[in-house]
C-alpha cells in the first residue's frame, strides 16, 4: 500500500503532513442553504496506507457516530504514517431528523453505487463511491442495531476472505459474523471495487452504549496499530476474550403476542432448551417460556417490552468456525 504526496479529494489538495477538513456537499435545503458533511483528513509526513472511517449511513444509528467522534476527539485519527479520513455522519439528513432514511424515503445502504442523476440518496452514494472511496486501502464502517434490537459488538464480513478474517481478528470484537454482501449495499460496492471493509455492528438505534462505544474505539486502535499507523502514545489492550467466528445463525421468534422480558444477557452462551425469556399477558393469566432452539451464543436481543407473534426475539449462533 502506498499513497501520493498530494491527495486530491473533493476538489481540495491535502499534502503529506497536513490536516484539513473538507466539505462533502450533499445537497441544498429548500431555502438554498448548502448541506455539507465535514470530512476530516489527517495525513502523516510518512507515506503509508489510507484508512477511511465512516458512520451514520443510517441517521438513527448514533452509537456509530459517537465511536467516530471519539476517534477524532482523542486524536486517534492522527496517524504515525499514512492517511486517515473520517466521515462521522454520512446521512446528515437522517441524523438531523433522527430518521433512518433520507428525505426521499430511501435507505442509503440499499442504493449503492448510486448515480449522479438519480434520487437524492443515490446521488450521495454516487459521490461517496466516486470521490472518496477510491482513495481508501481499508474501510471501517460503523453501524448500530435497528429499532429495539440490541446487537452485541460484532464485525460482519463475507466468508472466504482471509484478509478480512485477519483484520477482524485484530479488531477484537466479541463476535465475527459471516454474512453475504447485500445487493446495492455500501459493503457490497466496496467489495466489487476490491477495497476491504470491516462493518461493525453494536447496540441499538437512538442509544449510546458505553461498552459498545469502547469496543468500537479499541477495535479501530488495534487495526491501526496492526497497520503501523497508531502513534506510540496510545495504549493498545488485548480483547478480554477471543473472537467467536459465527458461520451460521438463526432468529428465535415469538410464538405468542404479549409482554416480553429476556432472561439472558447479550454475549451469553446458552444450551438447547434453556429458558431465555418470558412472554406474558397484562392480566397475569399467561406465562410462556421462550427456550433456546440450540446450543449457541446470544448476540442480539429484542429489548421491546411488547412483542407480536412472529417478532424476532433473539439472534443465536448455530454453527461456530472450527466446531
Amino acid at each position: 500500500m502506498s499513497e501520493k504526496e498530494v491527495l486530491e479529494i473533493l476538489g481540495e489538495s491535502v499534502a503529506l503532513g497536513e490536516s484539513k477538513e473538507v466539505s462533502f456537499n450533499v445537497a441544498k435545503l429548500h431555502t438554498q442553504s448548502n448541506i455539507d458533511v465535514p470530512v476530516i483528513i489527517e495525513r502523516s509526513k510518512t507515506p503509508g496506507p489510507t484508512v477511511l472511517i465512516t458512520a451514520g449511513i443510517h441517521g438513527d444509528e448514533v452509537n456509530g457516530v459517537e465511536i467516530v467522534r471519539q476517534i477524532i476527539a482523542k486524536g486517534i485519527n492522527k496517524p504515525k504514517k499514512g492517511t486517515i479520513i473520517c466521515i462521522p455522519v454520512i446521512n446528515v439528513f437522517g441524523f438531523i431528523h433522527m430518521d433512518r432514511e433520507f428525505p426521499d424515503g430511501r435507505d442509503l445502504n440499499r442504493v449503492f453505487p448510486g448515480g449522479k442523476s438519480g434520487s437524492l440518496a443515490s446521488r450521495v452514494a454516487h459521490k461517496l463511491i466516486t470521490e472518496i472511496v477510491p482513495h481508501a486501502d481499508l474501510i471501517l464502517d460503523y453501524h448500530t442495531g435497528g429499532a429495539d434490537r440490541f446487537n452485541a459488538a460484532q464485525i460482519r464480513i463475507s466468508p472466504g476472505e482471509k484478509v478480512l478474517d485477519d483484520l477482524a481478528a485484530y479488531f477484537g470484537a466479541p463476535f465475527v459474523l459471516y454474512s453475504k454482501n447485500l445487493r446495492k449495499s455500501f459493503r457490497n460496492t466496496c467489495y466489487k471495487l476490491g477495497i476491504p471493509i470491516l462493518l461493525f455492528e453494536g447496540g441499538k438505534s437512538f442509544y449510546i452504549d458505553t461498552t459498545i462505544t469502547n469496543t468500537g474505539v479499541n477495535g479501530a486502535k488495534r487495526v491501526l496499530h496492526h497497520l503501523g499507523m497508531l502513534k506510540n502514545r496510545y495504549k493498545v489492550s488485548k480483547p478480554k476474550k477471543k473472537c467467536v467466528f459465527i458461520n451460521e445463525s438463526r432468529w428465535i421468534r415469538a410464538n405468542y403476542s404479549g409482554m416480553f422480558r429476556a432472561s439472558v444477557k447479550i454475549n451469553q452462551h446458552v444450551n438447547k432448551n434453556d429458558v431465555i425469556g418470558h412472554i406474558t399477558d397484562p392480566f397475569g393469566k399467561f406465562n410462556h417460556f421462550v427456550k433456546a432452539s440450540n446450543d449457541g451464543y446470544i448476540f442480539n436481543v429484542n429489548e421491546s417490552p411488547i412483542v407480536y407473534q412472529g417478532d424476532a426475539l433473539f439472534h443465536i449462533s448455530t454453527k461456530i468456525k472450527g466446531k
